[in-house]
């Protein structure tokens, strides 16, 4: 291969690697281990969970902050509510010995965007022969 060359087709690629698509998933807390892994899933998830608490109150949101404790009353999760009752910069904090269980109930608002899924979206407008090229990110909701 040419160094200089810059046909995309002789260009070393390396492979993604496959997401686990979580959308729409029910999470048993079951026990310690199913919890906390179910909560570090939460964790990268680019969408809104649900989480079940033991005394059946629900807590939707963004799941960005999770704290790791010796036991499940001292680790917590920080949540950014969906509604917008405390405000927009709101929230809450849940004990993991809260928790009973979680649903990844919101969309994955990352899923899909691979840049294989650019470079894919490129090419084919390309050979459409379209000029000034432009992949704008999609509207979130």
């Amino acid at each position: 291969m040419n160094p200089a060359s810059t046909n995309p087709d002789e260009l070393e690629v390396a492979p993604g690697f496959a997401k686990e698509n979580l959308q729409g998933m029910v999470w048993d807390a079951a026990s310690e281990e199913t919890l906390r892994a179910g909560l570090e899933k939460a964790f990268d998830y680019r969408g809104d969970v649900t989480i079940t608490k033991t005394d059946g109150s629900k807590v939707e949101g963004y799941l960005f902050d999770r704290r790791h404790g010796k036991t499940l009353k001292d680790s917590f999760v920080r949540v950014i509510p969906a509604t917008k009752g405390g405000g927009p910069l709101a929230k809450i904090s849940v004990a993991y010995s809260e928790i009973a269980g979680l649903a990844f109930t919101g969309r994955d608002t990352a899923a899909g965007k691979s840049w294989e899924a650019w470079v894919k979206k490129y090419i084919e407008k390309k050979a459409a022969g379209e000029k000034n090229i432009e992949l704008v990110p999609e509207q979130l909701d």
